[in-house]
């Protein structure tokens, strides 16, 4: 992986078509080598998560192409690479991996900013009210996750507060004396650990992402029972 990294870094500082296209060669070995990983990754995954069977890494995988059309931000190339093993709707493939609404399993590779986070990001205005409803209604299924030793390894004993700017009172029709009152406030659920490059890079990293991944399938267990309770919310297609 270092030499992933390392065409990562590059790329951050040289984010133009000309150089793109003169290091296409070193891009394609990059990918190549993070797909290995990603297929490795998606397989092993489904033995601990056996929702995620059939699952296939191109479905998880994002295009390094970004998509410019209507952004202030013109640079042409994704800085990173990221796979999003997730469920979707049975029956409809695109409705799975980095098209799912449901909560996953997500690795960021990015010099200096690598990451695994899970749980479910950016939910719809529904999903987020019933994602409320569902952690209000049985706290102490989260406590409990969040209490677990293993957990208090890798996450904080909250949810995200990164990407969570949150309201600054608790959302009409919940319980504004709610024991986790703050929890009710998010947009978002999710939760995540840093990795260091040397960790990415070290000969037992699929290990170590299986263990954390292990460790986030309760908690995103949790959050997509959501979905049997109250039936589909619409995918990212």
């Amino acid at each position: 992986m270092r030499d992933v990294l390392h065409f990562l870094e590059e790329l951050s500082l040289h984010n133009d078509r000309e150089w793109f296209n003169e290091h296409k060669d070193w891009y394609l070995r990059s990918h190549e080598t993070f797909m290995t990983f990603a297929q490795e990754y998606v397989r092993r995954l489904s033995e601990i998560d056996t929702t995620l069977v059939g699952l296939e890494a191109k479905q998880c995988v994002w295009r390094i192409y970004r998509d410019i059309r209507f952004s202030h931000d013109k640079r042409p190339y994704k800085e990173y690479f990221g796979v999003f093993p997730a469920t979707g709707v049975p029956g409809q493939p695109k409705t799975w991996g980095r098209k799912s609404m449901r909560g996953g399993y997500y690795v960021h590779l990015q010099p200096g900013q690598c990451m695994f986070a899970g749980g479910i990001w950016d939910p719809s205005k529904e999903l987020l009210k019933a994602l409320r409803t569902e952690i209000e209604a049985n706290y102490e299924e989260v406590e409990d996750i969040m209490g677990n030793k293993k957990w208090t390894r890798y996450f904080d004993q909250d949810f995200d507060s990164y990407w969570n700017s949150g309201l600054k009172k608790v959302p009409a029709g919940f319980d504004p004396e709610f024991k986790h009152a703050e929890w009710l406030k998010h947009k978002m659920y999710t939760f995540s650990t840093p990795l260091t490059d040397d960790e990415v890079c070290a000969p037992d990293f699929i290990e170590h992402i299986l263990d954390i991944a292990a460790t986030a399938k309760p908690m995103n267990d949790f959050l997509n029972y959501t979905f049997e309770e109250y039936g589909e919310f619409p995918s990212r297609c």
